[in-house]
């Protein structure tokens, strides 16, 4: 079987990684791809965009492409699923429909609400001088989220109303396009952030382990949020008793509840939570598609081969799909950025020492990178993700820096207290 991967990203290079493992996978082609991708044996990169659909379909159709697996949220938000599945082709990625219950905040928190699914109570606003009106009669801390997709940077935990204020002004004055024209306010959440990727046919649904990302810019979780500065698992966090519940009590729910509204959900739902110091799960946000960087940590974890999995939700056959095996290991990522991301950086810097990091056994996922004349050079703001899989926590954590020493590029920038939360397990 040949497999066509839709991204550049991370994400999309340890799915490409991931995939290959497999037998019955022939080769892998990504659209548009990275450097990663380009230099992967038995994989190549295809110069087309994202939003070129027609041009998808067209290359899949003519090349005999068995299976489309959509990384990003842009393109499922826009309905490229829907489009090639049109097309006769089979997806795994969620329809346009689908995909509102990450590219609309609102319009999950209304399809929560409607099926009892806890979360964070909230008000939603589509003009700045009511939202900030409310604000008047909130006490801090406070969260302020777009309702749209802004690539991980929507989110502000206010911890003043004049910060939360800003905030709102920011979103309605056009900082996130299109995403910032409806903003939700929402209680504040304590707790411990954990993301419980799943995978569904639409019928059957299926949590993968649980990981726990580092969203924040600096050390001590502190700064702007990014798209994932780091992440590890499976987190301690979540036991059988604890998945359990988020099974009964979050993801079927939801998935009836997409059921209900007709939509035939094919993909991974992410749930993104906050567990209580009580132990109570509540969802902070779902996304649509595999998380960045969970599924470079969860990914080389996973024992069963990864297209046996994505075909059976493609063709609505989970549940024939025998319980997911999984190493019994720990795994740590440590995201390599740009220096200035997430706000303005540069690009074109060469990168050295990624040969010396894999040799010392770490696996080097490529985000913003590309091949320009043989040379790999920085192509984005995160760059690379440094996994390294160990018996213990503390091992995966100290093996991965360890690597990390070997790579170097023109203002990099990493946290180093990556996993903090679980070293010395």
């Amino acid at each position: 079987m040949k497999v066509l991967v839709i991204g550049n990203g991370g994400r999309e290079h340890a799915l490409a990684w991931k995939l290959l493992q497999s037998p019955r996978v022939q080769e892998v082609v990504c659209v548009p791809g990275n450097g990663g991708t380009a230099t992967l044996p038995r994989c190549r990169n295809l110069a087309l965009t994202m939003k070129d659909f027609e041009g998808v379909g067209r290359f899949c159709l003519v090349n005999n492409i068995g299976l489309v697996v959509v990384g990003p949220e842009v393109p499922l938000a826009e309905g490229i699923a829907d489009y090639l599945h049109a097309q006769g082709l089979t997806v795994f990625g969620p329809s346009q429909a689908g995909a509102q219950i990450e590219a609309s905040k609102s319009w999950a928190k209304a399809l929560m609400q409607a099926a009892g699914i806890p979360t964070a109570d909230a008000s939603v606003f589509t003009d700045a001088t009511e939202a900030i009106a409310y604000i008047e009669t909130c006490s801090a801390p406070v969260v302020v989220k777009a309702d749209g997709l802004a690539a991980g940077k929507g989110v502000t935990v206010a911890h003043s109303l004049e910060a939360a204020k800003l905030a709102i002004t920011a979103a309605f004055s056009g900082q996130f396009g299109g995403a910032g024209k409806t903003v939700l306010i929402e209680e504040y959440l304590v707790g411990k952030e954990v993301s419980v990727l799943a995978v569904t046919d639409g019928h059957t649904i299926r949590p993968l382990l649980p990981a726990q990302d580092h969203k924040r810019i600096g050390e001590g979780d502190s700064g702007a949020n990014t798209g994932g500065m780091g992440a590890y698992a499976p987190t301690p966090l979540v036991n059988s008793e604890l998945m359990q519940r988020i099974q009964q009590d979050i993801l079927e729910p939801t998935l009836v509840a997409l059921q209900k509204q007709g939509i035939d959900y094919r993909g991974v739902l992410y749930a993104g939570l906050m567990v209580s110091p009580d132990g109570d799960p509540k969802v902070i946000e779902f996304n649509c598609r595999f998380g960045d960087p969970e599924t470079q940590v969860v990914l080389p974890l996973l024992e069963t081969p990864l297209d046996t999995i994505l075909l059976a939700c493609a063709q609505q056959r989970l549940e024939q799909i025998p319980a997911f095996t999984w190493k019994p290991a720990a795994a740590a990522c440590v995201v390599v950025s740009a220096e200035g991301y997430p706000g303005q950086y540069q690009k074109g810097f060469p990168i050295q020492g990624i040969e010396q990091a894999e040799a010392m056994g770490a696996l080097v996922f490529h985000a913003g990178t590309k091949l320009k004349q043989n040379q790999l050079v920085t192509d984005g703001g995160r760059v690379l993700g440094v996994t390294a899989i160990a018996p213990s926590f503390s091992e995966a954590i100290a093996h991965a820096y360890t690597a990390l020493d070997c790579i170097h590029f023109d203002a990099m920038y990493y946290r180093r207290d990556i996993g903090y939360q679980v070293l010395g397990l």
